[in-house]
């Protein structure tokens, strides 16, 4: 069941969107066949933590690209980072492992979670994404994502991956 608070604040701002329907995918790797039908950048999205667990970031990328996690950890000035725990994903994000979507920054309420773009997706017209379940796919631009993350109120910031 899609995430009703994602499709209620995109209503909300006003932003379109396309809904598809597949079977689960759970990692972003591997999922090919399901592409070549939707016009947009499928993203991977990774929920990380900083070595004490105290700051979280929730990193969007390209899913054919590899984020260097320690090239990441430089570029946001913190220590080593390493994958949130399923308890604080779900704390945080409203979701499990296999699910993880920037669209659930909506569910942030204490904006804890910084999310850090891939400077390369700005060039990108339209992006694609997991509405906090892994058996659908929504399609919006990208202008529209960056007005999303400024009506959800947390930190942004592009990063060089």
């Amino acid at each position: 069941m899609i995430d009703q608070p994602i499709l209620t604040a995109l209503t909300r701002l006003g932003i379109d969107y396309e809904r598809h329907e597949h079977p689960p995918i759970a990692s972003a790797i591997g999922t090919e066949e399901l592409w070549p039908q939707i016009d947009a950048v499928q993203t991977k999205n990774l929920f990380l933590t900083n070595a004490k667990g105290t700051r979280f970031y929730l990193v969007v990328l390209d899913h054919l690209k590899r984020a260097d996690l320690k090239k990441v950890a430089e570029q946001l000035g913190d220590g080593r980072l390493s994958f949130g725990s399923p308890e604080r994903l779900m704390e945080h994000l409203g979701v499990t492992p296999g699910s993880v979507s920037a669209l659930g920054i909506v569910h942030d309420a204490q904006h804890a979670v910084r999310v850090c773009i891939d400077e390369e997706l700005k060039r990108t017209p339209r992006i694609s994404f997991h509405p906090n379940i892994n058996t659908a796919t929504l399609v919006i631009t990208f202008a529209d994502f960056e007005r999303f993350l400024t009506a959800c109120g947390n930190p942004v910031q592009f990063v060089n991956l």
